[in-house]
């Protein structure tokens, strides 16, 4: 398999804000040629507010931008001008992929919905990315993942401990956004395949709703066992019930450690060992696997104590030789210098339009232990002449393009 599978696919994307595009920036460190097609005047709407408050200073480097589009060329199109679609046109003409998370009023309006693009390209995979499905009563409606993904979906409540009164929000930005756009990434995969072997293209849907509903899967699947509902435990909670190691524990500089050794036994003597009280496995309280799981209550407070008398930094060091699992509770400063991101190639640079060495998050799939190779976001219909080029436009016609407002 080659470092980047996706090389040789072309995708064409109608779509702005993060979820969908977010696919594209996927499949762009996977490979792909991504066409981003922006509105000629106004461009992804997301532009409008990409800089408030997360631009590098001095500089026009956009996170919330350069996220979900890196690696892609843009082209702007007044989509409801006749000329600037008969572009479109002969972009789809050369696609594999068509990908949009336009509402199916202003697809119809546009004339880019499914028929209207396998009319021009028959064989081409296309794409919707919605908030809450195709079908149903609510399909014709929009949304975001704070309140689709995350409220709607089962996490805002799932997450909410029982001794807390109110909802917590997503834990960063596009939190949802970039599962889904992960996910639509995946459905595109198969679809690619599944044409390879069969000669048929596929329609592929993805709902903000349903990534929600599967993130939480699990939950929802035990609800629909049950009939209860799934919440966290009281905040005051250090772990499970059931044992001792598993849970978060405060560290003396009032940071957590979370452990995660799901077969206490095994572990209890090494831990005990680690943290400085190797006589605990032998308490009579806690000599047996059985014990130990009986009497989690009485455990967790020496552990708790023991934990908190130390700083994080502390534990880090100490539980490096640790049999069991367990991590650092990290902030977002602190996941973007992890050691082990880093080793894997998970943190990795690009050059923004100023020319200036920037680090992003790629994407999470890696293919012949190859890191990806980051390019950046384009700039508003950057490549709008070089793609008309491409398509057999000369300067004179190019030009009448743009006097007519059909392309910026």
């Amino acid at each position: 398999m080659p470092a980047k599978p996706m090389s040789g696919v072309r995708i064409v994307e109608v779509a702005q804000f993060t979820y969908v595009p977010a696919a594209g920036a996927v499949l762009a460190d996977w490979g792909a040629e991504v066409i981003k097609v922006e509105h000629a005047v106004s461009g992804d709407a997301q532009r409008g507010f990409a800089y408030l408050g997360n631009v590098a200073a001095g500089g026009n480097f956009a996170p919330l931008m350069e996220h979900p589009n890196r690696g892609k060329r843009s082209i702007g199109l007044a989509l409801e001008n006749a000329e600037a679609l008969a572009v479109l046109h002969d972009i789809v003409r050369h696609s594999d992929v068509f990908v949009t998370n336009f509402l199916p009023d202003a697809r119809a309006r546009l004339h880019i919905d499914v028929d209207d693009i396998r009319a021009i390209n028959p064989d081409i995979i296309y794409v919707r990315g919605s908030a809450l499905g195709v079908r149903g009563p609510e399909a014709d409606k929009g949304g975001y993942d704070q309140a689709t993904f995350w409220c709607r979906g089962g996490s805002a409540a799932g997450i909410v401990p029982s001794d807390v009164d109110g909802v917590l929000g997503m834990p960063g930005p596009a939190y949802g956004d970039s599962i889904g756009g992960m996910t639509i990434a995946g459905g595109i995969a198969a679809a690619l395949y599944a044409r390879q072997q069969t000669g048929e293209p596929s329609i592929v849907d993805v709902s903000l709703l349903a990534v929600g509903a599967w993130a939480n899967g699990l939950a929802v699947d035990l609800s629909l066992l049950t009939g209860n509902a799934w919440q966290a435990p009281p905040l005051t909670t250090t772990g499970v019930p059931t044992n001792p190691l598993v849970g978060q524990y405060r560290t003396a500089d009032s940071r957590f450690v979370c452990l995660s050794m799901l077969q206490p036994g095994r572990y209890w003597q090494d831990f005990c060992d680690h943290i400085d009280l190797p006589d605990l496995a032998r308490d009579e309280r806690f000599d047996t696997t059985e014990k130990l799981m009986a009497n989690t209550a009485q455990a967790q407070p020496i552990i708790a104590k023991a934990i908190g008398e130390r700083t994080l930094r502390h534990w880090i060091e100490r539980f490096a030789t640790l049999a069991g699992q367990w991590a650092a509770v990290q902030d977002s400063v602190e996941v973007g210098q992890d050691e082990q991101l880093r080793a894997n190639g998970m943190i990795a640079e690009l050059v923004d339009v100023d020319g200036v060495r920037r680090e992003m998050v790629t994407a999470p799939v890696q293919f012949d232990e190859t890191p990806a190779t980051l390019r950046r976001a384009p700039q508003f219909a950057e490549h709008t002449d070089e793609l008309l080029r491409e398509l057999g436009r000369d300067d004179e016609a190019i030009l009448a393009l743009k006097l007519n407002g059909a392309v910026t």
